[in-house]
């Protein structure tokens, strides 16, 4: 089922003799390792990537806020609430910076705000599970937001200027939320029987979904050869997922928590675990729109989009009266 969902690459990359001299001149700054600046010439399937790349990422930090926005009032402490409000505020400032970084590539806001509600840019997978208890918001800090960093730490390295700097501050702030959502769940097992089994339950619900945000195999993804050559992406998706298991198996040991995967288990000779195929077809109905939450992510952005217009047509309107003063001021004096 899986093989037939999925699309092979079809778009082979070219060898720099296949390459138009702008091009090939294009692909040899990449290969020495020099960043892509805005004003700068550029293929125009890179920036489309970049475009899809980017709008989709701050797409995601947006969304991202909203399975965690209805827990800031029901927080157990005023500690975790401060916590919780600081980390969604982070949020949108990292939506607010991407958003800023996909501009420089040609395209408005108010476009990139268009295509989210029309269903045509997606995001990440991830954030159309629902957040049941006070658990979930643990782990999103340290499965999600630790799966979000395996992802972000290489594309400080990304190509493209903008992008890559954008990532720095980014990666830091998602430190910040993966340690807090370790130390959320960390208190929680050392409660009582029914706190840990709580822990338990939401690391059974949020795992493959973790898995899941690195994407299928590079064999399987559309977009990945391409984008690697363009040092866009810098490891594979099956690397990272890699990588992210490793890192998290003996965390979740450290809580006294079972992963839940059968097939889990050390392989000594790869130096790395062995571990399960995560649910692909689920995987491909989210985003496709069929998830759990997917209509009801939507919906919220819209409605704020919607609620907000006065504002901005107030910030329009003022905007405008100031450059008609600054004018009338400027013929004034001449």
């Amino acid at each position: 089922m899986y093989a037939q969902m999925v699309k092979t690459d079809a778009a082979r990359v070219r060898s720099l003799d296949e390459m138009e001299p702008q091009e090939r001149a294009f692909q040899e700054r990449i290969d020495a390792g020099q960043k892509i600046e805005p004003k700068e010439w550029m293929p125009e399937g890179y920036r489309k990537t970049l475009v899809r790349q980017i709008s989709q990422h701050a797409h995601s930090e947006i969304v991202g806020q909203l399975p965690e926005g209805n827990w800031i009032t029901r927080a157990p402490t005023l500690e975790r609430k401060a916590i919780l409000l600081a980390k969604v505020q982070d949020e949108a400032g990292h939506g607010l910076y991407l958003y800023c970084a996909a501009e420089t590539l040609g395209i408005s806001r108010d476009q990139m705000y268009e295509q989210l509600h029309s269903g045509k840019a997606k995001y990440s997978s991830i954030f159309n599970y629902p957040t049941l208890t006070w658990a979930d918001i643990g782990a999103i800090g340290w499965l999600v937001d630790g799966a979000a960093i395996m992802n972000q730490v290489p594309l400080q390295r990304c190509s493209y200027g903008p992008y890559a700097r954008a990532m720095v501050r980014i990666c830091k702030e998602e430190s910040f939320h993966q340690r807090q959502g370790y130390d959320a769940l960390m208190r929680m097992v050392k409660g009582t029987p029914a706190q840990k089994a709580m822990v338990q339950d939401a690391l059974n619900r949020w795992w493959w979904p973790s898995l899941m945000m690195f994407g299928p195999s590079d064999d399987a993804s559309v977009h990945s050869a391409q984008s690697m050559a363009w040092k866009i992406k810098q490891n594979s998706n099956d690397e990272l997922r890699q990588k992210f298991v490793d890192q998290t198996v003996p965390q979740a040991k450290y809580l006294g928590l079972t992963i839940p995967d059968p097939d889990l288990k050390w392989n000594e000779e790869k130096g790395g675990h062995d571990f399960g195929e995560p649910d692909w077809e689920e995987f491909f109905n989210v985003i496709a729109g069929n998830g759990p939450c997917n209509a009801e992510r939507l919906d919220a952005r819209k409605k704020a989009w919607n609620d907000g217009a006065w504002f901005r047509d107030g910030l329009t309107a003022h905007a405008e009266k100031a450059a008609d003063r600054r004018a009338a001021a400027k013929i004034a004096a001449e």
